[in-house]
């Protein structure tokens, strides 16, 4: 029998393991801790734990970390890292540094792949391999602390490959190991999870207590415009969808944020910016505005940024806040809508 892999493993589920093994509870927080804080893989080195009890885990179980394929370097400083999972899929994360604020964000992947099919998107293109598990999820942030130590990202965004509310359960038990002050300590603002619009799966997340912040990959304003490049809203269309969003928004007392590629000739106009200010009216938000990142065999063109720029002006103040974001790591396919788990020869590339 293969041994099973503890990473993953929330607080609650250790201790039920080794209550089940006739050990006192407080053992899983031990070992919960050597997991996550001090990211120790090896039973042995367990020292709080008795040489028996180590040896009992070592004949069970195992703790296994992500496997590094591939990792490439934008000239702009943001990394990629192509994972590979247990049975070869592929998955990425990106680290994006921010000098000027001396803080880093990571964005991690919850699915291989991705069923959506957004028609602007890269990862969309992929199809959805499989759910990642929860120990995949946070093994992303545990790889990179391991590389680069406990303080090398600030902020987590759930903006990588897959929808994240379509793994629904696996992403709240990894958003439990996150926020835990025994896990990876993390403060709830600090962590993004962005959706594409599952609207039911919206209000059970505000319903969890957890107030990690929400995002919504809106893109248009209008439900006309928005099936023509989401599929996912013929299913879960616009007006329910801005319901649940006001409705995450008032139960967690926090602003939700809105992301707003911008497809030239597509969602660009005056037009747009009236229909936007207007659907996104009373609720407690930003904008984030961001040029599309053209992905090969795709039929959208990136605007000018005088056009993003000029977007970002009419919307404010129309809008509560607007952030005009620019692309980074776009030389090594890293930006956003551009993950797809391909090894290419842009940038600086470094082998695992």
């Amino acid at each position: 029998m293969p041994k099973e892999n503890l990473l993953g493993y929330t607080r609650p589920q250790l201790e039920s393991m080794f209550a089940e093994m006739g050990e006192k509870p407080f053992r899983g927080r031990q070992l919960y801790k050597w997991i996550y804080q001090v990211r120790q893989n090896d039973f042995a080195a367990m020292t709080d734990l008795s040489r028996p009890l180590r040896d009992r885990l070592a004949e069970r179980f195992v703790i296994e970390p992500l496997q590094l394929d591939h990792r490439a370097r934008s000239e702009d400083g943001t990394e990629k890292f192509l994972f590979r999972l247990a049975d070869n899929h592929p998955v990425e994360t990106v680290l994006i540094p921010d000098t000027e604020r001396e803080r880093a964000t990571v964005c991690i992947s919850s699915q291989a792949g991705c069923a959506l099919a957004c028609r602007f998107c890269a990862t969309g293109t992929m199809g959805l391999i499989r759910d990642l598990t929860v120990g995949e999820i946070v093994g992303q942030l545990l790889y990179l602390r391991h590389l680069y130590g406990n303080d090398c990202f600030s902020n987590v965004v759930f903006m990588g490959m897959g929808e994240p509310l379509n793994n629904y359960q696996n992403v709240v038990d990894s958003l439990q190991i996150m926020l835990d002050e025994l896990g990876l300590g993390l403060g709830a603002k600090r962590i993004t999870v962005s959706t594409s619009g599952v609207t039911p799966k919206i209000r059970k997340l505000a319903d969890t207590g957890l107030k990690v912040r929400l995002a919504l990959s809106l893109h248009a304003a209008t439900q006309e415009k928005r099936v023509r490049i989401m599929p996912i809203a013929e299913t879960f269309g616009l007006e329910k969808l801005i319901e649940s969003v006001r409705y995450y928004a008032n139960q967690t007392r926090d602003r939700v944020t809105f992301e707003y590629v911008l497809i030239d000739g597509f969602n660009d106009t005056m037009d747009d910016v009236l229909a936007l200010s207007r659907l996104i009216e009373g609720i407690p938000c930003k904008i984030n505005v961001l040029a599309y990142n053209p992905v090969p065999g795709l039929p959208f063109e990136r605007p000018t940024d005088d056009k993003v720029d000029w977007f970002g002006r009419q919307l404010y103040p129309r809008a509560p806040a607007v952030t005009v974001r620019k692309s980074r790591g776009r030389d090594i396919d890293a930006a956003c809508g551009q993950l797809a788990a391909r090894k290419n020869g842009r940038g600086v590339v470094y082998e695992s």
